[in-house]
């Protein structure tokens, strides 16, 4: 096979100052899939952002290497000649499609946008391309789609989305930078299903970046391992799995979550009784404010949580996950009862619950989103005590402190701000400004989507820690199910708001007796064909 993309020495600086790739050199073929793995900071998405030219070049520098783009050296053509190559013979999908779509132009003119550009095609024509390229990507009735604003499609929607713009004009390369991010598993399967099967269709070579080596194993020919900056091994991927030569790549492939939480002494105190909790939202009123329609996100759901146990709660995008989480803290409207230690709540006013909210507490998907980038890390764990406990002022300095040592956080950094530490420190400032409060029960709502896996299992292990340490109970609202796994005492599988399983986690992964929930397990994991025990692949 001839080599389509070579880069050859790459090194890449930022503002003269230490090189954030330093000598790399790979190849990549014709046809191939070649997965760049490592953790955040290891130089993958620089690297790829490399090929097409895309780093701020005001800041960035190359101060040795080739890109050879069928033999062409990319960092030596002109911009004229890099618009021809951007998005025409090399596309890519960016990690986060929330904000690599424009929110104010529509799904047709985005798409739309890029065939104008390469291939001259307008109105009628470009819209038939349009509508082509989201049914190739699996997007359910595209005509009702074209009209749609990215703030209207589900993750996996958008996700589509990106996908029919990278390869509307048929590249000969695709950059695939953390392409499956915080989707659900199935969705995550169908995607790269997707790509495979267009990649057989396309005769395209595809460049995978990201930290799952669960796809890596599935849908790589080749893996090539980073850290920082520098490439520590490349091999094929059955003898990569097989074999690792290097520190670095066995340390990641044992970083996957435990099979199973910590055993807890079996409680018969239940913390948190739900019956019935109904959740619906308007979506369209009368002349007179008279509900029209209405989209019933959650349906007579009922569980119970007793006293340092973990609930986890599982499906697809739209289920109802995180409208659970919301309507329990009030965020969100719904009828139903919800007791807490035997209390009632649900008919609670907001001023009336605002007691409670001591007692329960959130960590949400994005901690770079939900902590206050004006404030210290004292703040913002700071500031849960000042409106819950305003009596006792002088005692917050402390317990600022204690809870930043329960998270393992250095109390010293505890005056810088979030955007100084990593995606796994900030989760941890997320957790300590939770717990600070000292709360019976904490809502943990996608705490670790968007972590490396060894960031995840640290996170994990602080989870089940913190856990055995204090009683805590967690709701623990997640699509992967191998961390659900290994928190999860109790298991509810929700499809389009309605129980679908509920019951032991253990025995519902062992043997799951619904098709839905066999359907996710499958998608997240392989059965051993000797034992046939649930295992995840590495």
């Amino acid at each position: 096979m001839s080599e389509l993309l070579e880069i050859t020495n790459l090194s890449i600086c930022f503002n003269q100052g230490q090189k954030a790739v330093d000598s790399l050199s790979l190849a990549l073929q014709q046809g191939e899939t070649l997965a760049l793995v490592g953790e955040s900071g290891s130089g993958k998405s620089v690297t790829a952002l490399s090929v097409l030219r895309l780093l701020d070049e005001r800041h960035a520098s190359y101060p040795g290497g080739e890109i050879r783009y069928r033999g062409e050296d990319l960092l030596q053509a002109s911009e004229k000649r890099m618009r021809q190559v951007r998005g025409r013979e090399i596309s890519m999908i960016f990690q986060e499609p929330m904000t690599s779509l424009n929110p104010l132009h529509s799904v047709e003119r985005q798409i739309s946008e890029t065939l104008e550009l390469h291939k001259g095609m307008r109105g009628p024509q470009a819209r038939k391309r349009c509508l082509e390229l989201l049914q190739l990507v699996g997007i359910e009735n595209p005509e009702t789609r074209l009209g749609a604003y990215p703030h209207q499609l589900s993750g996996g929607q958008k996700q589509r989305v990106m996908i029919a713009m990278a390869l509307a004009n048929e590249p000969d390369l695709l950059i695939a930078d953390e392409p499956t991010t915080a989707l659900d598993v199935t969705v995550q399967k169908q995607v790269l299903e997707l790509l495979q099967d267009l990649q057989q269709k396309l005769g395209m070579a595809i460049l995978l970046i990201t930290h799952d080596l669960t796809i890596v194993r599935r849908y790589a020919n080749r893996v090539a391992v980073m850290e920082r900056g520098k490439l520590v091994e490349e091999q094929e991927t059955a003898a990569l799995f097989a074999s690792p030569s290097h520190p670095y790549t066995r340390k990641l492939l044992n970083a996957e979550p435990p099979e199973a939480p910590l055993t807890q002494a079996k409680s018969d105190q239940p913390l948190l009784s739900v019956s019935n909790l109904d959740v619906r939202f308007t979506t369209r009123k009368g002349l007179f404010g008279k509900v029209k329609e209405y989209f019933h996100a959650v349906k007579r759901v009922s569980f119970t949580l007793n006293r340092g146990q973990t609930l986890g709660i599982v499906g697809e995008s739209g289920s109802g996950k995180t409208t659970i989480g919301h309507a329990l803290l009030k965020l969100t409207a719904s009828t139903g009862s919800i007791e807490l230690d035997g209390q009632e709540l649900a008919g609670l006013d907001q001023n009336a619950f605002r007691p409670w909210r001591r007692r329960v507490q959130i960590v949400f998907q994005d901690p770079f989103g939900s902590l206050s980038p004006r404030m210290s890390v004292a703040e913002i764990v700071r500031e849960g005590l000042e409106i819950h406990d305003s009596e006792n002022h002088e005692q917050h300095e402390q317990k600022v402190i204690t809870a930043l040592l329960d998270v393992g956080l250095d109390p010293e950094a505890k005056h810088r701000y979030p955007h100084e530490f990593s995606g796994g420190q900030r989760q941890r400032i997320a957790i300590a400004r939770a717990l600070v409060l000292q709360p019976d029960l904490m809502i943990l709502d996608e705490p670790t989507s968007a972590l490396d896996r060894t960031v995840q299992k640290q996170v994990i292990e602080l989870l089940r820690d913190i856990q055995a340490r204090y009683g805590l109970s967690y709701i623990f609202i997640s699509h992967d199910l191998a961390v659900v796994r290994a928190l999860s005492h109790q298991l509810l599988v929700l499809q389009q708001g309605e129980i679908v399983e509920y019951g032991e986690a253990a025995k519902i992964f062992q043997a799951p007796a619904e098709p839905y929930t066999q359907e996710l397990l499958n998608a997240a994991f392989f059965y051993h064909q000797k034992d046939a025990t649930l295992t995840t692949t590495i």
